[in-house]
């Protein structure tokens, strides 16, 4: 009776710890990597559309993202997109490919990632106590059924699954900040 709120629990915060890691993977670190114009939306035949369902990006090298339409008509929109983003790169367009050289990150723009990465954790972190605490409440419903011994070891063990998750949570902000700092 217990156990599905433990597995449900844990299932719900393993998908606010992917959420963070996608929201982390869209960060500039200093190397290309495809991942980095993930957020890009491109206006396209007058629908606004992901960039990688129009187009495959690569990394051929640490310094260098190349972007390839399925579409020649897509260059000029791609390219618009990533010269309109936040991102702060300059695409060079060469007819049927984008190449975009990835700047060094000056120290200024090193603070406003790292920033961006631990509200991202926060968030992330916001997340798997709202929900350990409806995992805490869901077990509260059963003090009808249970004892009061087994309540306290389920909150203890809804606990400890929130534990794990902050701290994956936590792994995941240090990885991301040394490769922002290293990058």
């Amino acid at each position: 009776m217990i156990k599905p709120i433990f597995d449900n629990t844990r299932v719900r915060m393993q998908k606010a710890l992917e959420a963070m890691d996608s929201s982390l993977s869209t960060l500039r670190t200093g190397r290309a990597n495809p991942s980095m114009l993930k957020k890009i939306m491109v206006d396209y035949y007058g629908s606004t559309v992901p960039i990688d369902q129009i187009a495959s990006i690569n990394a051929p090298d640490a310094r260098t993202l190349t972007i390839t339409p399925w579409d020649r008509g897509a260059v000029g929109p791609i390219e618009k997109a990533i010269r309109d983003s936040d991102l702060g790169f300059n695409p060079n367009n060469r007819g049927e490919a984008i190449f975009i050289n990835v700047p060094m990150l000056n120290d200024e723009r090193r603070a406003a990632l790292i920033k961006t990465a631990r509200q991202y954790a926060e968030d992330g972190r916001i997340a798997v106590r709202n929900i350990r605490r409806e995992g805490i409440t869901e077990v509260g419903k059963l003090s009808k059924t249970v004892g009061e011994d087994e309540l306290k070891k389920a909150e203890a063990e809804v606990q400890k699954i929130t534990d794990e998750f902050i701290r994956k949570i936590d792994e995941a902000l240090e990885k991301k900040e040394s490769d922002i700092v290293g990058g």
